[in-house]
């Protein structure tokens, strides 16, 4: 399931829908993104993320129908929000429910790390010195190319 929305969501209300009444499900992973108060050594006041809608679901879906042609998934989650959040804020979650615990692991890993460098968000951080858009990160690329 994909949805990008501008609102907040209840991490245990969306984990408890993933995996109810589905009993063939041993083990659900999550990853939690969050907006962090310092970038590049100062302060971030606020970050907005852009997408263009229909496009930006689009890709998520094609990475959460890869995730599922490589483990044995019996259910996903992808939630992305946009709009301008502060500090603290929950961004995005990512959720993998599986039979076994090493597939959902590895799946929630992969999908994160595919989303960071493969989904069209474009971010904006308001820090103490101005407002500047934040380029890819080639670190978040070497994450992503160790699934490829």
């Amino acid at each position: 399931m994909i949805r990008v929305q501008k609102e907040d969501f209840d991490l245990g209300e969306e984990l408890r829908a993933l995996g109810a009444g589905n009993h063939n499900i041993g083990g659900i992973t999550s990853f939690v993104g969050l907006v962090r108060d310092m970038a590049g050594g100062e302060h971030v006041g606020a970050m907005t993320l852009e997408h263009y809608p229909g496009m930006t679901e689009k890709m998520l879906e094609k990475i959460e129908a890869e995730a599922n042609e490589r483990w044995p998934l019996e259910a996903s989650l992808i939630i992305h929000r946009y709009g301008r959040m502060e500090p603290g804020e929950q961004i995005v979650l990512v959720a993998c429910a599986s039979p076994h615990r090493e597939a959902a692991f590895e799946a929630c890993h992969f999908l994160i790390d595919w989303l960071k460098t493969r989904a069209p968000f474009w971010k904006l951080e308001e820090k103490d010195s101005g407002a500047a858009w934040v380029d890819a990160k080639a670190s978040d690329d070497d994450a992503a190319a160790k699934w490829d």
